[in-house]
């Protein structure tokens, strides 16, 4: 089944009326009310940006390993930055402090069968960059560093369209908390793999999980893959069809404590291709076509205190969850995909 995600058109936001930015507000916000995804079109990225950071991305995984391995994760999970080969980031919905070692053991027997990339601003000295050398790729740190503050202004937008659509006073009210310095750039492959492997359940591309900081911006090739939680059959995944027009916007846990829970983040993953002829067959064996995606990961300031805000809560809505710090939350999630040491 393909999913149902509201497809809006961002312009009226970025150009329209003071009545046209409202209507769009609350049309995203009733978006994420629902399904915990939007889907925005006619955004202020050109799509030939987009494209050029799709290159860029092809032409780093397209390096030997032992190249890419010139800038790696660093070990543990506080810094998340650079490389991480296939099989080093689990990712899942387990949190530190509610789920146990013995959660993370089980869940890591199916490895995720992707790679990554991880950049964040130059500006942030608690997760400092790890780039490839200069001379490896020429001009791939210049386009990554101007792409990262491109998508930071763009997320103050959106940053400002949710404040008008859950009717906050100041539509800038979220602008203290989201400086650009704390997001996260992340570039992903997913490489060709045996189909059976997924059908089989001997790998997945990415398991079931929820974004654990505000809000994510994803742009996708035209491979597809991506799956979210059906809104109405928890537990059913929706296929959603890429649109190489369109940015899709997803609510993540902060944002989630922040509303209650009245925004939704939603569960999704990444599995086979929805699409037949997204297969090559050969010698009877289906092989799965390789996936680039771009997730922008967008997060409040570490020392920000995330709770329940005003209009959300009263004497029959009490706060779901206690304040909460970004980093403590970010720890405990962190944690939890590379492992503690």
């Amino acid at each position: 089944m393909a999913s149902e995600i509201p497809t809006i058109n961002f312009s009226h936001f970025l150009n329209g009326t003071t009545e046209a930015r409202l209507l769009v507000s609350k049309s995203i916000v009733e978006a994420f009310r629902t399904y915990g995804f939007v889907s925005l079109t006619d955004h202020q990225i050109p799509l030939s940006e987009i494209s050029e950071a799709f290159k860029w991305t092809k032409l780093f995984f397209d390096l030997p390993p032992e190249t890419k391995s010139l800038a790696p994760h660093p070990p543990g999970f506080l810094i998340h930055r650079g490389y991480s080969h296939p099989g080093l980031e689990k990712v899942s919905n387990l949190t530190r402090g509610t789920d146990t070692e013995s959660s993370l053991s089980q869940t890591r027997e199916i490895p995720d069968i992707k790679e990554s990339y991880e950049i964040g601003s130059e500006h942030y000295p608690e997760q400092p960059n790890v780039w490839i050398p200069p001379d490896v790729l020429p001009g791939f740190q210049e386009f990554m560093t101007n792409f990262y503050w491109t998508l930071a202004e763009f997320s103050k937008e959106i940053a400002r369209a949710l404040a008008l659509g859950i009717g906050l006073e100041d539509e800038d009210h979220f602008e203290k908390f989201f400086t650009g310095h704390h997001n996260q750039l992340r570039l992903l492959h997913y490489p060709e793999v045996d189909a059976s492997v997924l059908e089989e359940g001997k790998g997945v591309r990415v398991s079931a999980h929820r974004d654990w900081g505000a809000f994510t911006l994803l742009f996708q090739d035209d491979c597809g893959g991506l799956e979210v939680e059906s809104p109405t059959k928890p537990g059913e995944f929706l296929k959603v069809e890429p649109n190489e027009h369109a940015c899709l916007v997803n609510i993540a846990d902060l944002m989630a404590r922040w509303s209650n829970d009245y925004l939704r983040s939603t569960s999704h993953r990444v599995g086979l291709p929805p699409l037949q002829d997204r297969y090559s067959i050969e010698g009877g064996k289906r092989t799965t076509r390789a996936r680039y995606s771009i997730p922008y990961f967008v997060t409040t300031t570490p020392e920000s205190v995330i709770e329940c805000l005003a209009p959300f809560k009263d004497d029959a809505h009490p706060a779901k969850y206690p304040p909460i710090t970004q980093w403590e939350y970010s720890k405990s999630k962190s944690s939890m995909q590379y492992g503690q040491t």
